[in-house]
């Protein structure tokens, strides 16, 4: 009976070992960033949130909706406490609607979002996701910006274009893993080399129009993508604070990778705890590498405006 404290207590410390608290950081939380907070609860990945919006009523109305689920899952709109925070969701800004025409047109309306939050990051020692758009080139501000290490500024979206592009292959009985690399945007790049058979040009080019519209038709109907985002989002926070070291596309600040450097672009990219871990450089062909080539013009551009 004497040894009955010591085994207790040393049951208790790893019992808290294995259940360590996972803080998760939503900087505005409005229709994505609201849906996000909810999954990630809801699906066990995070127990605690801190939850930061410019506009007090919804950030107010997403705290109570939250509260009204009855998962008791602390939620904090302190924002200091989002640099002790594992991961924090930068979806600050307006998001696309039926009269923008691409995600760059919300670069200059966006980028002063991302400028008023740059100084709620200072210090941050978790892994940022970057949602707002055009997110490749506003992850790259807050890279630059914070001075947040690039292997821990991740740029969504890589992740939702593969699933449209795995959609388009099915719709037409083509088979492998499909993948998109380049802009979240209109210069994305289906990476068609990796697929079990051969895709000839003009059918490539016809599946490229039909992944830059996906989300179109989606916004026009509804009002904006939710469902995909968010579901996406919430396993890329799964990936990191499980650490599975996944392969998925991501937006990462390139230093020389794909012979390109100044700029944040979709790559292939092992993630997990400490974020970008590996960046793999495949080999593309030569349309695959026309359209990446003209995607890192387009981004650097648009990282060069954002940054100046």
């Amino acid at each position: 009976m004497r040894y009955l404290p010591v085994v207790s207590h040393l049951i208790i410390i790893s019992i808290l070992y294995c259940i360590r608290m996972a803080r998760l950081a939503v900087v505005g939380v409005g229709r994505i960033g609201g849906e996000v907070a909810y999954l990630v609860t809801s699906m066990g990945i995070a127990d605690e949130l801190v939850l930061y919006d410019c506009d007090p009523n919804i950030l107010r109305a997403q705290v109570l909706d939250l509260e009204h689920t009855g998962l008791q899952i602390p939620i904090s709109t302190d924002s200091t406490a989002i640099r002790e925070s594992d991961i924090c969701i930068f979806s600050a800004g307006l998001s696309r609607n039926p009269s923008v025409k691409t995600r760059a047109d919300l670069l200059e309306i966006n980028l002063s979002a991302t400028r008023d939050c740059i100084s709620l990051l200072k210090g941050f020692s978790g892994i940022l996701v970057t949602v707002t758009n055009p997110m490749d080139a506003n992850n790259f501000v807050l890279c630059r910006k914070t001075g947040i290490g690039r292997e821990r500024c991740i740029g969504f979206g890589g992740q939702l274009d593969s699933a449209r592009f795995g959609l388009a292959l099915r719709n037409r009985g083509i088979t492998g893993f499909s993948f998109v690399l380049g802009e979240h945007g209109e210069h994305q790049v289906p990476y068609f080399s990796g697929l079990a058979s051969a895709v000839d040009i003009s059918q490539r080019e016809e599946i490229l129009s039909e992944l830059r519209g996906a989300s179109m038709e989606v916004i026009k109907g509804k009002g904006g993508t939710v469902f995909g985002p968010a579901l996406h989002l919430a396993h890329l926070i799964r990936i990191i604070l499980k650490d599975t070291q996944e392969l998925i596309t991501c937006s990462a600040v390139l230093d020389g990778e794909y012979g390109l450097s100044e700029c944040s672009l979709g790559v292939p990219a092992h993630v997990g705890r400490s974020g970008i871990q590996k960046i793999e450089e495949w080999e593309l062909d030569a349309w695959e590498t026309e359209k990446m080539n003209e995607a890192g013009k387009f981004v650097k551009d648009l990282c060069a405006r954002a940054v100046s």
